[in-house]
């Protein structure tokens, strides 16, 4: 018969449950993060595990550290209603998560590169979001050649602006700020394009706010290597601000893979060619040289450019190539 053992009188009780908040994920530092909370309160918080999977504009479950009360562990990272990273052969890199919008900022200095405004496009299309492409510097000489060069991407139903906001800010605002109302919105575009003049023009605390990041992980000088988010000050004649309306800033890229999109999707994340997809005579058509194929037929009707179809199959040949 077993017996009882007796409670050890000296055994301490177990730890009171700690109390979870939850909180919306504004900054990534390696391993540490800032959280924000509910009332505007900022601080550290450390993932769970070995590997973060926690992006800037998630939402999360956290509770206080027992050993320090200023810093947090996050314990649990909510449905996410979209993610935007690229991937290569090798590792993913993540921008933001639950977007309303996507700026993309190109300029007419430093000349864009279009293949990599097709592959930024492409990604965003696979996550569903929309896109707003910006064209800054159109007051430089080559500004007639860049709008030649998005003149296919309005005739896709992308939503197109133009401005020069260096020395014309309030200008920009104007154009820009009606777009940005109660969203969440990331910038993503090459170094150069004066997204770091559009973010500052936005929310001029941003300095200050990396700065403090800064110096709370002693992390020194600050670069802009992750995606950072920002609230857009308060403007009465616009109605945001006031913590309705986020703007994120990310780093400049060279590369952006595409290695966790299908060959075969690609026609439905480029609009040009996803409005004649169906009507090829074969359904496994990679639409690169198969007879009766209905892009080829509109690219040859002058309906697609040539350019976009060089894109696409380099795309297609490339990812082609990484999955078989």
């Amino acid at each position: 018969m077993k017996r009882h053992q007796r409670a050890n009188p000296g055994k301490p009780s177990a730890a009171p449950q700690a109390k979870l908040e939850t909180g919306l994920v504004v900054s990534t530092h390696g391993r540490h993060c800032v959280v924000e909370t509910p009332d505007r309160r900022r601080l550290i918080c450390h993932p769970r595990g070995k590997k973060s999977e926690v992006v800037v504009g998630d939402h999360v479950t956290w509770h206080l550290t027992q050993e320090q009360g200023d810093e947090g562990i996050i314990v649990q990272i909510e449905e996410r209603k979209n993610l935007l990273y690229r991937q290569d052969e090798w590792r993913s890199k993540s921008f933001a998560a639950n977007l309303d919008l996507l700026l993309m900022w190109i300029a007419v200095e430093p000349v864009f590169s279009e293949a990599q405004l097709t592959r930024a496009l492409i990604a965003t299309e696979s996550a569903g979001i929309q896109v707003c492409i910006v064209l800054n510097k159109v007051d430089l000489p080559g500004a007639d050649a860049a709008r030649q060069r998005l003149a296919p991407y309005r005739a896709m139903g992308y939503d197109v602006l133009e401005l020069s906001l260096k020395g014309a800010e309030d200008e920009a605002k104007a154009l820009i700020l009606p777009k940005l109302r109660g969203r969440s919105t990331l910038v993503l575009g090459p170094s150069g394009a004066g997204k770091s003049t559009l973010i500052n023009a936005l929310a001029p605390h941003a300095r200050a706010e990396v700065g403090e990041i800064s110096h709370a992980l002693n992390s020194g000088r600050h670069t802009t290597t992750t995606s950072q988010w920002y609230w857009v000050e308060p403007d009465a004649a616009e109605g945001v601000g006031d913590h309705q309306t986020g703007i994120i800033d990310s780093p400049g890229f060279q590369e952006f893979g595409l290695h966790h999109i299908a060959p075969t999707d690609l026609p439905r994340f480029m609009p040009d060619l996803g409005k004649h997809l169906g009507g090829c005579r074969f359904n496994n058509c990679t639409h690169r040289q198969e007879p009766g194929c209905s892009i080829k037929a509109a690219a040859e009707q002058g309906q697609i450019t040539a350019m976009r179809m060089s894109l696409y199959t380099a795309l297609f040949d490339e990812l082609s190539q990484t999955r078989w």
